[in-house]
């Protein structure tokens, strides 16, 4: 029997060009990379699946982004003998089809293959973001291995919000896979045999005190094994009066940090600790973030239901009252965006 890979390599959702395009950003994502290579190299590793979204922004590319983005996926391609890149929706200019995509030109390095098709071979199928009703087709496809950029309901998107389930792809219909492995939700988490591999670093204060993020590795029959980068940036959440009692257990290098003032201090008092605190450990930002007085919580009764922001979208066409424009012509429009 013919295995598509023996050691396989794998991250997801890196988002090049994150955050404006933040240079610190863009250097974090090459620092993963070179990381990335090295203990793959480490563990002999000759293949790497990346599970999608190489770019953040859908419709344009940063110059500067662009170089870093070109620089990393010629790492990629020297370093390994096949690299299997999925198309996840940030890479692509339409959310509802994969015809244009700005990952394109990775092709053109001999050892990148785009999947923006569904690709099955020995045993594996690699699976792009998903379009249209292709998802219907999941319940039909039987194999051992299945990578993919999946939006599956019941795990927990990138605010830490549980998906809903929306009436489309479902974790049973993956009932004759062996284990899938998917990227699109940043965290790091597991279900049954679905497993979100974590993306390559906390981004933003939605990842505040979640640090299991990285890589995966795998060998073929063997389980994966998940690696942290040791150097990624952080995100703390803590009140002053915590921090104070042991700041070195908090002010990890490259770690953003908030800070509750909970304590009766002056401005140039909170001024001095953040001042101190900069210059003393290696932290890249720290806010201090004045208490309310007063914090209610609001009481919510009944069952909360979500909805997606296409059904939103859709909703809210739909009840435009208008005799220029007709609705279904208008949500039409929105579909084809």
């Amino acid at each position: 029997m013919t295995q598509l890979f023996k050691k396989a390599a794998c991250f997801t959702d890196i988002h090049f060009g994150m955050k404006n395009n933040a240079r610190q950003h863009n250097i974090d994502c090459e620092n993963f990379v070179t990381w990335f290579i090295e203990q793959a190299k480490e563990r002999e590793c000759e293949t790497c699946i990346f599970l999608g979204d190489w770019h953040h922004q859908r419709s344009a590319i940063n110059i500067s982004t662009l170089n870093y983005s070109i620089s990393n996926l010629k790492k990629l391609n020297e370093a390994f003998e096949k690299v299997y890149f999925i198309v996840g929706n940030h890479d692509l200019f339409y959310r509802d089809k994969r015809e244009i995509s700005s990952v394109v030109f990775a092709n053109e390095l001999a050892n990148i293959h785009v999947v923006d098709d569904w690709l099955v071979e020995d045993e594996v199928a690699i699976i792009p973001w998903l379009v249209g009703d292709e998802w219907k087709q999941i319940k039909k496809m039987k194999c051992k291995y299945m990578f993919g950029h999946f939006e599956l309901p019941h795990f927990k998107m990138n605010a830490m919000v549980e998906m809903p389930d929306i009436g489309t792809i479902r974790s049973d219909h993956f009932k004759n896979v062996g284990q899938v492995f998917t990227g699109h939700f940043h965290k790091r988490q597991h279900s049954g045999n679905i497993s979100y591999i974590g993306n390559p670093f906390p981004h933003n204060f939605a990842d505040v005190w979640d640090d299991d993020r990285g890589a995966m590795f795998l060998e073929w029959d063997k389980k994966p094994e998940y690696k942290i980068w040791p150097d990624a940036p952080r995100y703390r959440s803590i009140n002053l009066s915590k921090l104070l009692e042991d700041p070195e257990t908090v002010l990890e290098p490259n770690s953003y940090i908030r800070v509750k003032v909970d304590l009766d201090i002056s401005y140039e008092e909170a001024n001095f600790i953040k001042e101190n605190f900069a210059q003393n450990y290696d932290i890249r930002d720290l806010s201090l973030i004045p208490q309310k007085k007063e914090e209610h919580a609001q009481e919510v009764e009944g069952e909360i239901h979500f909805e997606s922001v296409d059904q939103i979208v859709t909703n809210q066409l739909s009840k435009i009252e208008s005799d220029t424009f007709e609705n279904n012509v208008l949500i039409e429009i929105y579909h084809n965006l």
